[in-house]
């Protein structure tokens, strides 16, 4: 049997040296690399909770876990009609996900899955891929919760890849290649945290940190 051509470990090699996997459909078995000239960011202070969301976090307190669905959460991410999310790169996610440089956030309506983001984390950056949402406002309670998570993990950069007017519209902003590699070289000589800091006890708590920062 022939050994895959991209290993877990050098897909973490690419996201250290700024670059990212991507797939042209779902049914194309190929990978490219993207390195954009401008890349989108969260800044981790700049995240906007409007008062809509803020009012809807406070009425209805979702359920949120960490790393409790992540290959569902990568599978409703590619469960769209035109996605970049293929079988090699699914597979690619699982393994650094095992290895515990993957990682998922969950929201949760019921027993349903209602919202999730993913991503990969190396030293303290953190690398968004996808999110999803089948409830109203479930991907940006995930976003939320996911900035929250970073602040308190110590992370010093969020990488969006690309910058959409969804993104935009909660503080994501643009850089150009060169800020990118020099904002990813000082987070990667740094550690960040995913997993240690506690889920906060009440989603208020994150509309008050992010309001406090922003």
């Amino acid at each position: 049997m022939t050994e895959p051509v991209i290993t877990p470990e050098l897909l973490l090699n690419a996201y250290a040296a700024g670059v990212f996997p991507m797939a042209e459909t779902r049914d194309d078995p190929d990978v490219f690399w993207v390195d954009p000239r401008r890349r989108g960011i969260f800044p981790l202070d700049g995240f906007r909770v409007s008062r809509s969301l803020a009012r809807r976090m406070r009425r209805n307190p979702p359920c949120v876990t960490i790393n409790t669905a992540f290959a569902d959460v990568v599978d409703a991410c590619a469960d769209r009609d035109e996605t970049w999310i293929n079988a090699e790169i699914r597979r690619l996610y699982l393994d650094l996900h095992r290895m515990g440089h993957a990682h998922s956030l969950e929201v949760w309506d019921g027993a349903a899955l209602a919202g999730g983001v993913y991503g990969v984390t190396l030293g303290a950056a953190f690398f968004g891929e996808s999110m999803f949402s089948r409830r109203t406002d479930a991907s940006k309670i995930a976003l939320a919760y996911l900035v929250d998570r970073l602040q308190m993990g110590g992370f010093h950069l969020f990488d969006a890849q690309f910058l959409t007017p969804h993104l935009a519209s909660l503080g994501a902003i643009e850089v150009t290649r060169a800020e990118y590699h020099r904002k990813l070289e000082a987070a990667l000589s740094a550690q960040g945290d995913f997993t240690g800091p506690a889920l906060p006890a009440i989603p208020y708590e994150v509309v008050q940190r992010m309001t406090q920062t922003s």
